[in-house]
């Protein structure tokens, strides 16, 4: 059954309409579930409108990857800055984040996972994503030799908080255990 595109969406070039559209279908139901003609139906675009802008689903995956990039990073970073701008404000983010209505996981691991190196480009987005993450929790941390190590291990902690979301559905316990972790690795 199609949603209904709300109104915001409808005023869009096309273009966006389409990428919005497969961002919001993409990360909540799947990639490799979500067909072409669905994104066209609910972007209310024809298919010619579709293929001028994105000549293959696989255009379309970049596209929305790269989309969801720019669009997660900025509200991370903004998060980061609200909560204190310190290594503090990683766990209320992502508080923030986990308890969001719409999270179903990273979509770059997710978009790993269902197409791994299938599609050239994925894996290559992920982790451009992953290291632009850890620079972002790099720089809300006390400059020192090890700044840039603790900012990959707590990169790597905050994956493994995202997955255990996602399996138990809830955040207390793997924001509980990422706390503990954090906490041991500023500590050290």
């Amino acid at each position: 059954m199609p949603t209904t595109i709300p109104l915001a969406v409808q005023s869009l070039p096309a273009r966006e309409r389409i990428l919005q559209t497969a961002h919001t279908l993409f990360y909540r139901d799947g990639i490799r579930a979500t067909g072409i003609d669905r994104v066209i139906s609910e972007s209310g675009v024809t298919k010619v409108t579709f293929y001028r802008h994105f000549p293959s689903k696989s255009d379309l995956i970049l596209a929305f990857l790269d989309y969801r990039h720019q669009r997660w990073m900025a509200w991370f970073t903004d998060a980061l800055q609200r909560y204190g701008g310190n290594a503090g404000a990683l766990i209320p983010a992502l508080a923030e984040w986990f308890g969001a209505d719409h999270f179903r996981g990273c979509a770059f691991i997710n978009s790993v996972g269902e197409l791994g190196p299938s599609l050239p480009g994925v894996v290559e987005m992920a982790q451009r994503h992953k290291h632009d993450m850890m620079v972002a929790i790099a720089n809300v941390l006390v400059l020192s030799e090890q700044r840039e190590a603790v900012a990959q291990a707590m990169a790597l902690a905050v994956d493994g908080a995202i997955i255990r979301v996602q399996m138990d559905g809830k955040p207390d316990a793997a924001l509980q255990a990422l706390q503990r972790v954090l906490q041991s690795l500023l500590a050290s």
